[in-house]
């Protein structure tokens, strides 16, 4: 039996007890269906080795191999991870495109009596209703940025509307970066494709009536790319300004930069990747800061003589309808708590 997704709201598969990705590990760490576990019925390596008999030598054999691969796979999954699973789990299983991976499967657990039901399209239906939310339909949301230099608190400023019910999105924290040259995290970004199932999926669970706030971005962050339709939306919103003073942004800084700047090492080679932007002696001037441990002054030199020149070129000719300035000479929690009431008292 087969399930036609057709939206992308969160409770879209709410009926099912599991939804089961049964694509290779490579595939599933792409992207995958919210919500989805992993049960591949090919590790990668099987699936290479099934692909290419299928195209160098016989579909037949190809298909043969890829029945008992998939067989073998299924009886370890059923004695492990499915084996306390009662007689009236409802699992959702998909594979590339809902065919004769998943499909084996399914019959394989429809046998067994569960109400097994299988995904339409598989994997590729799921990614084409990401792909038309994201690139071939308007937003129908009203977006509201916070703009200001970097340091300026912005990312707390939007965790504190959340905490205090406003509309959020969070794009840095869906791309794992905080959007600077020096802003990777530990953790590695997702892929393009993951980065927008996340988003899409945001988007989804907002209400259109009220407004959405998010950050003032570049069209990338870091190396993910912000989709068209979202990016054309941003491009035209209102922003609401955050205009704190040089220090308070150096002190928030160093907070919010703690795990870089406790590897030294690390951040030594990211400055070093500013030598084309700056001048070589600037740039030894804050390795020596750097190694000095005089992180304070290091973080204010860096925004005045980078981030706050490299963030007035990319604001230079794209000047959004402003709602109001909000001014700040600290940006320690309580701080953050009283720019976001201002923040939401604007949005109304």
């Amino acid at each position: 039996m087969g399930f036609m997704l057709d939206n992308l709201r969160h409770d879209a598969l709410s009926k099912f007890d599991s939804i089961i990705d049964v694509r290779s590990p490579a595939e599933f760490a792409e992207d995958h269906v919210p919500g989805a576990i992993s049960l591949p019925v090919m590790s990668n390596e099987e699936r290479a080795k099934v692909g290419t008999i299928y195209v160098q030598e016989s579909s037949f054999r190809a298909r043969k191999l890829g029945a008992a691969i998939v067989a073998r796979n299924a009886a370890a999954h059923l004695e492990t991870e499915l084996s306390e699973k009662d007689g009236g789990w409802q699992p959702l299983v998909y594979c590339w495109r809902g065919g004769q991976r998943s499909g084996s499967f399914a019959s394989i657990l429809s046998q067994i009596g569960w109400r097994t039901e299988l995904l339409e399209g598989g994997y590729r239906s799921y990614r084409s209703l990401v792909v038309n939310a994201l690139y071939h339909t308007q937003l129908a949301h009203r977006f509201v940025l916070l703009d200001g230099n970097t340091g300026s608190g912005k990312t707390a400023i939007l965790h504190e509307l959340e905490r205090q019910g406003v509309q959020t999105l969070d794009l840095e924290g869906l791309a794992q970066h905080r959007g600077s040259l020096l802003g990777a995290w530990h953790d590695e970004q997702p892929s393009q494709k993951m980065f927008e199932t996340r988003l899409a999926q945001a988007l989804a669970a907002f209400d259109p009536s009220r407004p959405v706030v998010a950050e003032a971005e570049s069209s990338k962050i870091g190396r993910r790319i912000i989709p068209a339709s979202l990016w054309k939306a941003m491009c035209t919103a209102p922003r609401i300004d955050i205009a704190a003073s040089l220090p308070a942004r150096a002190k928030f800084l160093i907070r919010d930069y703690a795990d870089v700047l406790d590897e030294p090492e690390q951040m030594a080679s990211r400055l070093e990747r500013l030598r084309p932007y700056c001048s070589h002696a600037r740039v030894d001037q804050w390795q020596l800061f750097l190694r000095n441990g005089d992180h304070e002054r290091l973080a204010a030199e860096l925004m005045e003589h980078h981030y706050d020149k490299s963030y007035a070129r990319s604001r230079n000719g794209r000047e959004r309808d402003l709602l109001g300035s909000l001014e700040a000479n600290s940006l320690a929690s309580v701080d953050i708590a009283r720019l976001a009431e201002k923040v939401a008292a604007l949005l109304d």
